[in-house]
C-alpha cells in the first residue's frame, strides 16, 4: 500500500465539487466587454427596477444580467467536451524539408460550439506560430486543419501544447482551453546521394560490403553445432553426433558483412562560425552522408566520435550497426543521434584513438576540423596496418572568418597536413566551402593513399620528423 498520497476521492465527493465550483468562477474571468457589459445592464436595471417600483425593468434586467451567465455556464461545460488530436508527417525530416502538422478537433458535446481560435506552439525556428478561426462544430463533429514547419538548423524540436480558444455564439464569453499533450519534430542533417566508388587500397569486403565463409571444405573440416528445432534433418553430421552423443548439424555458410567505422571530429576548438553553412554542419552532414550510403551497400557501421562513443553503441557486434535486417533501424538511429550532436569540450583525438586502436579495423571514413600538428600526427597513427582510410580535412584558411587568415590559434600549412596524413597511409583530402562530398568521394575512390611503408603501426615516417608508431 502506497503511503504519503493525498486520499483518493470518487467522483461528486466535496474535493471534486469544490474544484468544479473553483473552476467556474474561475470561467467569469473570461467574460469579455460585450459580456461584461451585459451584466452590468442587466444589474442596474434591477437596481432602478427596485427604486422606481418597475416590475418591468425587473425583467429586462434579469434578461440582460442572466445571458452572460447562462452563456459562461455552458462554455465552461463544452470546453471539457472538446479534444484536440496531433499527427506530424513524417516525424523525421532532413534539414530544408518540410513536414507537414495535421491538427484534429472533435466534439463530444450535446450541444454545437461557438467559434473556435485554434493556435499550436511550435520553436521560432520552424516558423511563425499558426493561428486557425473554424467555424462552430455540431454535436459529434469534427474539424481537421493543417499547416507545414521547415527549419534549416537540425535538432529535436517540440511541437505544442495546443491550445484552443471558445466563444460562445454570443460573444459574450472567451475560455482557453491547453492540451498537455505534445509531439517532437526531429530534423535531421542532410543526406547527399553518394557514388558507388571503390576507395584507393579497397578494403576486405568492399564492394557489395559482404564476403562468404565456406562452412564445408571437407569432411574433416566441419565445425558442427548442436542442433536447434527447425533446423533441417539433411544438415545432421552423424559422425559428430556419434562422437558428442547428441544430435550435431553442419553449419550454413555464413554471409560476413565488412565493417566501417565513420569518425566525426565534434571538437569545439575545431571549428569557427555557426548556422547552415558553418563548416561543423557540413562535416555533419558528411557524416551522416557516408553512413547511410555505406548501410545501403551493405556495411555494418559505426559512427565515433572525438570523445570515443560509438553508435549504435557496445552491447551488439562491438559498436556496429545494420545487420542484414536492421540497416533501416541503424541508419534512423545514426540519424537521430546526428540530429543533436554538438561540439565537444575534447581538445585532442586521443579517446577516439584509443578505441580505434582496440577495434577490428575495417574501412575508416573520417571528418576532422582543425587539426594542430600533434593532433595530425595522432590522426596519422590511427590507420591500422592493412585498413583503407580516407579523411576529409577541414581547410581552415579557406574557411576563416577572419579575412586576414589568422585566429586565436595557431595555423600551419594545409598541404603539409594533409600530406602527413598521406605518408601514413590515409586517402586525405582538403574540405572547402561549398564543396559536394559527392565529388570528394567520387575524388577519394580516384586516388588512393601515397605510397609508403605500411608498418605495423600504420603509420610512415614523413612530415615533421616522422609518424612513429602508434601506442597500444
Amino acid at each position: 500500500m502506497a503511503s504519503g498520497g493525498a486520499p483518493s476521492r470518487g467522483p461528486g465527493e466535496p474535493g471534486e465539487r469544490g474544484a468544479a465550483r473553483s473552476g467556474l468562477w474561475a470561467a467569469f474571468g473570461g467574460l469579455t466587454t460585450r459580456g461584461r457589459s451585459f451584466l452590468a445592464a442587466g444589474v442596474a436595471a434591477a437596481g432602478c427596477s427596485y427604486v422606481l417600483g418597475q416590475s418591468d425593468l425587473l425583467r429586462v434586467g434579469l434578461l440582460l444580467a442572466v445571458l452572460p451567465v447562462v452563456c459562461v455556464i455552458v462554455l465552461h461545460r463544452t470546453r471539457h467536451r472538446v479534444t484536440g488530436s496531433r499527427r506530424l508527417s513524417p516525424s523525421r525530416v532532413p534539414a530544408t524539408a518540410e513536414a507537414r502538422v495535421h491538427l484534429r478537433i472533435d466534439s463530444v458535446s450535446r450541444l454545437p460550439t461557438g467559434l473556435l481560435m485554434l493556435q499550436d506552439r511550435v520553436p521560432y525556428v520552424l516558423g511563425p506560430r499558426p493561428r486557425f478561426v473554424l467555424d462552430r462544430i455540431e454535436p459529434g463533429g469534427r474539424r481537421e486543419v493543417s499547416y507545414r514547419v521547415r527549419s534549416d538548423l537540425r535538432g529535436r524540436y517540440p511541437l505544442g501544447p495546443l491550445q484552443l480558444r471558445l466563444t460562445d455564439p454570443f460573444g459574450m464569453c472567451e475560455l482557453t482551453r491547453g492540451f498537455s499533450a505534445f509531439d517532437t519534430l526531429t530534423v535531421v542533417p542532410r543526406v547527399d546521394p553518394l557514388p558507388p566508388v571503390r576507395l584507393g587500397g579497397e578494403a576486405a569486403g568492399y564492394g557489395d560490403g559482404r564476403h562468404h565463409s565456406l562452412a564445408l571444405a571437407g569432411e574433416d573440416d566441419v565445425i558442427p553445432r548442436g542442433y536447434r528445432h527447425g533446423d533441417d534433418l539433411r544438415r545432421v553430421h552423424w559422425r559428430s553426433t556419434a562422437r558428442y552423443g547428441e544430435l550435431m548439424v553442419r553449419r550454413e555458410e555464413q554471409p560476413h558483412r565488412a565493417h566501417c567505422t565513420v569518425l566525426l571530429d565534434t571538437r569545439g576548438i575545431a571549428y569557427e562560425g555557426a548556422g547552415p553553412a558553418s563548416p561543423f554542419e557540413w562535416a555533419v552532414s558528411g557524416a551522416a552522408s557516408t553512413a547511410v550510403h555505406l548501410l545501403e551497400r551493405g556495411f555494418s557501421v559505426r559512427l565515433l566520435t572525438d570523445t570515443g562513443s560509438s553508435v549504435p553503441g557496445p552491447d551488439g557486434m562491438g559498436g556496429y550497426g545494420g545487420s542484414a535486417h536492421d540497416s533501416a533501424d541503424a541508419a534512423g538511429l545514426m540519424l537521430d543521434t546526428l540530429a543533436v550532436v554538438g561540439h565537444s569540450e575534447e581538445t585532442g583525438l586521443a579517446a577516439a584513438y584509443d578505441t580505434l586502436r582496440g577495434g577490428a579495423g575495417g574501412l575508416l571514413v573520417a571528418f576532422f576540423g582543425e587539426l594542430d600538428e600533434e593532433q595530425t600526427m595522432l590522426a596519422g597513427r590511427m590507420r591500422q596496418r592493412g585498413v583503407t582510410a580516407v579523411a576529409f580535412v577541414l581547410d581552415p584558411a579557406a574557411w576563416a572568418y577572419d579575412p586576414r587568415g589568422q585566429g586565436s590559434r595557431a595555423r600551419f600549412d594545409g598541404e603539409r597536413r594533409l600530406r602527413v596524413l598521406r605518408e601514413a597511409g590515409w586517402t586525405a583530402l582538403a574540405v572547402t566551402p561549398g564543396a559536394p562530398l559527392a565529388d570528394l568521394w567520387r575524388l577519394a575512390g580516384s586516388t588512393g593513399p601515397a605510397p609508403g611503408r605500411d608498418d605495423a603501426a600504420g603509420g610512415t615516417t614523413g612530415g615533421w620528423g616522422g609518424v612513429a608508431g602508434g601506442r597500444s
